[in-house]
Formats: structure tokens, sequence, C-alpha cells
């Protein structure tokens, strides 16, 4: 089962300075409306093939727009042998509502 991580536990990590990889498993598009800052862009349907782009050496947390894909990404990330994924739970838009209102929501 993939572990999910909050939007506010997230931003605690980041606030503490802590080097996470931000995932963004979206479409082209949605990253251009609204992205978290220094996230990677790879569509989900495109992971598979592109999973040797993901050079994390730390912690991984996949995101999208509610936190539906970003589930399936982790579990391929996993699947893969990636150590210390998890989910952003409720995605960018938790992520607008909750920690950082300048981010649009669509």
């Amino acid at each position: 089962m993939v572990r999910q991580v909050s939007v506010e536990e997230l931003a605690a990590r980041l606030r503490a300075g802590e080097k996470v990889h931000l995932l963004d498993v979206r479409l082209p598009w949605e990253h251009e409306v609204a992205r978290l800052p220094g996230s990677q862009l790879i569509p989900l349907q495109e992971l598979p093939l592109r999973l040797h782009e993901v050079t994390a050496e730390g912690p991984i947390v996949v995101y999208c727009h509610h936190g539906i894909r970003s589930v399936s990404g982790a579990a391929l990330l996993e699947q893969a042998s990636f150590a210390d994924v998890a989910s952003l739970a409720g995605g960018i838009d938790a992520w607008s509502l909750r920690i950082d209102p300048a981010v649009p929501r669509y």
C-alpha cells in the first residue's frame, strides 16, 4: 500500500530544509497552471518508460491534482525499487486550499 503524506507534513519538511524530490504526474498544461516549486514533470502515462529520469537521492513525493494519479505513480516507483516514496494526499488542490492560496486552483 502506498504511503500518503499530508500537505501540512510536506510543507513542514520543506520549511525545515529537507531535500524532497517532488514528482508531478499530471499533464503539461496542468503543470503550467499550478505547480510546486522545483518539481519534476513526468505525466503518469509516460512514467513507466521514463523511470530512469527520476534520479532522486532522498525521499520522493508524487503529486497530481487531487491525489488519485499520484497513488498510481508512487506505486510504479515502489515496484521499480525506489525507496521512501509517498503520494501527496489531496494533491496540488489541497496544497492551494490549506498551504498556499497563491497556487491557482483549477
